[in-house]
């Protein structure tokens, strides 16, 4: 398999906006569009919590560790763990400056709940086969925790998610060589999406940029 360049890497996180829609993932990391709203802002703040790269902590057999850098040259993307856990296990990997083995479990923080869709799986399982590149080892599972439930979710990296996460990523790398941002169908989701005035995704229809604005036009004047 050949290997990418740090050129080429993409954010790890962007698999999660590329699951949820493929437009969005295009205006925010092809075009650098990008616009708040309050779950993103909240989202953020929990985030900033989390990657606090100065907070490892050791509780007996734990070592808790905060934003850590992870990358793949062999998938090319880079990104940051919110978590990476790692319990002292007979049958784990060592450790630079720590006695014994280690097994390897990676922690996402999401701030609502468990989606319909598997977007946030999708993310862990790359964060996951990251560290199994980093650390020569086998990661077979991880948590997401939502912080509306205030508890862990387990997430199985079965071969099928895993191959789910690598043909996306061969998707991704494709439009990022094209420079190419696909349209969208619209659907009931683009309301809760922060690039909805962006985006536009009416236009992306058949309806012409006359109708649309006219339609606007009259919504306001309604």
């Amino acid at each position: 398999m050949s290997e990418y360049s740090e050129e080429q890497y993409l954010m790890i996180s962007g698999i999660q906006h590329f699951a949820f829609c493929r437009r969005q993932w295009a205006l925010i990391h092809l075009e650098q569009q990008w616009q708040e709203n309050e779950r993103t802002v909240d989202g953020k703040i929990m985030h900033e919590r989390c990657h606090d790269e100065d907070q490892t902590e050791m509780r007996g057999d734990l070592l808790v560790t905060r934003g850590m850098r992870v990358e793949s040259r062999k998938l090319g993307v880079s990104g940051i763990c919110d978590v990476v856990e790692f319990h002292r296990h007979k049958d784990g990997v060592s450790l630079f400056g720590r006695d014994g083995s280690w097994k390897v479990v990676p922690v996402e923080y999401k701030k609502g709940i468990p989606k319909k869709h598997n977007a946030d799986a999708l993310q862990l399982c790359l964060q996951a086969m990251c560290l199994e590149e980093m650390l020569l080892s086998e990661i077979p599972q991880g948590f997401l925790y939502y912080g509306e439930r205030r508890r862990r979710e387990t997430v199985n990296f079965s071969d099928s998610l895993r191959q789910e996460a690598v043909l996306m990523l061969e998707e991704m790398h494709a439009y990022l060589e094209r420079g190419y941002t696909p349209k969208v169908k619209p659907s009931k989701s683009c309301r809760a999406c922060s690039l909805v005035e962006i985006c536009l995704p009416k236009l992306c229809t058949n309806v012409s940029a006359v109708s649309y604005v006219n339609a606007r036009i009259r919504e306001e004047d309604a």
